[in-house]
């Protein structure tokens, strides 16, 4: 990762600590898988530093550890109630995909009115892949705070017992097992053979694409494992399947069905998490947005956002 930790004493002084704002939002969305809850986590965190007495803050003398440390906790208590409210959730639930600013010129991480969005602070590499917030989904919530600030941010285990409220060892063994749940999922640290990979992903998209369009099924089915899953996420608000759709004669025969039911569906290729996907628009709105894994060439796992209230910086996205 490109991100170094802040360590007591090691941090910026107590005028500097809107310039933590950026880690703070890659932290949190990464905790809780959502751009809208990571910022409210961090605005919160923010809150409380500002509600501290003057002389307080003075004395913390590393606020940027100080503000890690409270976004811990807060996503920390978020993720727990999650978990009650994902078991109300209609069908699937996954987590908000991410544009790339870059592809509508957007390279400081701020919208057409200089105003930061919190989607654009969020740096796309490995640990934001679809795949690898899916994983994460499946741990605790005290495991994927240890696994996500040691494995991912390289926090120590002693500054991780401060958020999570246990001892460096109790931290390092709740990190230990979230590995083994990702099990083989990429280490989100390194990325071998990166514009390789991207590129193959690229052209499998693309062909997906366009097999899609022409509804042609036999390359649908080609292009798709015979194991195939897809996930769809509608929120109980646009309509979409319930359950995953597994093989990838039954997925492609539903992505030719979709295509029947939706004349001028505008299909664009984009950058979703950090790889390739596809973006899906109606009359100029963005619709669904599908990100995908890519094994030996094909395709192995889709995951399909159709929730609007998921879409948010996909529709400021592309009306910049």
């Amino acid at each position: 990762m490109a991100f170094g930790h802040t360590g007591a004493g090691g941090g910026v002084g107590a005028g500097g600590v809107a310039g933590e704002r950026r880690q703070l939002v890659n932290v949190a969305y990464r905790l809780l898988g959502s751009v809208t809850e990571a910022e409210d986590a961090v605005q919160d965190a923010y809150a409380r530093w500002y509600g501290l007495p003057h002389g307080r803050r003075e004395e913390i003398r590393s606020p940027g550890a100080w503000l890690t440390t409270v976004t811990g906790r807060i996503c920390l208590d978020l993720l727990g109630s999650a978990r009650a409210r994902r078991e109300r959730y209609v069908g699937a639930w996954l987590p908000e995909p991410l544009p790339d600013h870059a592809e509508d010129g957007r390279t400081n991480g701020t919208g057409p009115a200089g105003v930061a969005d919190p989607a654009d602070l969020i740096v796309l590499d490995e640990s934001v892949g679809m795949a690898f917030l899916v994983v994460l989904e499946s741990m605790t919530p005290a495991e994927r705070v240890a696994f996500v600030l040691h494995d991912v941010f390289r926090y120590p285990f002693a500054e991780i017992a401060g958020v999570l409220d246990r001892t460096p060892a109790a931290c390092k063994q709740l990190a230990s097992s979230a590995r083994r749940r990702a099990g083989a999922v990429t280490d989100p640290t390194s990325a071998p053979d990166a514009l390789g990979a991207t590129a193959e992903r690229a052209d499998v998209v693309r062909h997906v694409k366009e097999a899609w369009e022409t509804k042609d099924i036999p390359a649908l089915v080609g292009l798709l494992d015979p194991a195939a899953v897809m996930t769809a996420d509608g929120g109980g608000l646009v309509g979409t399947v319930l359950r995953p759709v597994e093989g990838g004669a039954r997925i492609a025969q539903y992505m030719v069905a979709i295509a029947d039911k939706a004349p001028g569906l505008e299909l664009l290729e984009r950058s979703v998490n950090g790889t390739p996907g596809l973006v899906a628009r109606r009359d100029g709105v963005v619709a669904t947005v599908a990100a995908f894994d890519v094994s030996d060439g094909r395709i192995t796992r889709i995951w399909v956002v159709r929730n609007p209230e998921k879409l948010g910086p996909w529709a400021r996205a592309e009306d910049n």
